[in-house]
């Protein structure tokens, strides 16, 4: 079976990895355009040490395009991690069809951030779909998908890269043995049942301390490692990392305590001891090293989240 791999980043590298370690027939490898100042994709980079041709197109909708795809005569395209819209013509190009990962259990959590925002909302549980994706977000029928359980304590680091990503690269190759066996579902998702949240960015993570002490421990979770969840105190600007939430009473935003262990922050109905945080510009280090180097104190307090530009009512 004559296989394309298109993707790009860690994910795209190790499934590509996967497929060539099965022996499998990979015939070309598509990967997201160079971007200046950053380092070649780790995908791109691995294709070419195996001596695979790769192609990175700014757009898939040209007719150059859809040609570079039919020129390799596929059987099958591998989708591992693409954010570039892909039209209809290039995902039929490959005799058998195109198929994609998408981290959640769709229809739930379509979008580009689909590991954060269950997190963020306290769910216990999520999961990952191999599917075939049309020119909807995420909307294709369902070929394959993993439940994973997300545990009280655990962060968008834990979910992804110990469940979602080793889980994802098994089941790309479950669903490739079931596209060659023609025993591949193609289960039509039920859109009454749909969910989309955007990308889960920075300003998003800001943290208000007067919400209930579940709400922002599962928003530092869902942000750790990455976009950082934050909050101003004395005029910086503080990433705040690892954390536990704890039973405790205080004024929300306050520092109770500052220890070995770490700050204590009270929240509505209990506290949040931070761990791990990063100035700007700086590298992460635990929290008692920032508070004694910056002077922070019990009574000290994170200011109010900063008020946010009204959304304009969709028409």
């Amino acid at each position: 079976m004559r296989i394309v791999v298109h993707g790009q980043d860690a994910f795209g590298k190790a499934v590509l990895e996967k497929l060539i370690e099965r022996g499998e027939n990979v015939v070309a490898v598509f990967c997201a355009p160079d971007k200046a100042g950053k380092a070649e994709d780790p995908l791109k980079v691995f294709a070419r040490e195996k001596k695979l041709p790769v192609h990175q197109p700014a757009s898939w909708k040209t007719p150059e395009a859809l040609e570079l795809m039919r020129s390799y005569n596929p059987d099958l395209c591998v989708m591992a991690y693409v954010l570039l819209f892909v039209p209809q013509p290039v995902l039929d190009a490959p005799k058998l069809g195109t198929i994609q990962y998408h981290p959640s259990l769709l229809p739930l959590h379509r979008g580009p951030s689909s590991i954060n925002w269950p997190i963020a909302m306290g769910r216990t549980e999520t999961g990952l779909t191999i599917f075939w994706p049309d020119e909807g977000l995420d909307e294709g029928p369902i070929l394959l998908q993993k439940t994973v359980a997300i545990g009280p304590d655990e962060t968008l680091g834990d979910v992804y890269f110990k469940k979602l990503f080793p889980l994802g690269v098994e089941a790309m190759m479950e669903a490739v043995d079931l596209v060659r066996a023609g025993k591949a579902p193609k289960t039509p998702q039920d859109h009454s049942k749909k969910t989309y949240e955007s990308w889960f960015k920075k300003d998003l993570a800001e943290i208000d301390w007067a919400k209930p002490v579940g709400e922002v421990y599962n928003l530092i979770r869902a942000a750790n490692p990455a976009p950082g969840a934050w909050s101003m105190i004395k005029g910086a600007k503080l990433d705040i990392f690892d954390s536990a939430r704890l039973a405790g009473s205080g004024t929300p935003g306050e520092i109770v305590s500052v220890g070995a262990d770490g700050i204590q922050v009270a929240a509505k109905d209990g506290r949040i001891l931070v761990k791990r945080v990063r100035a700007p510009g700086g590298q992460k280090i635990s929290a008692e090293e920032y508070a004694s180097s910056a002077g922070l104190k019990a009574g000290d307090r994170f200011d109010p989240p900063s008020p946010k530009p009204a959304q304009s009512a969709k028409k």
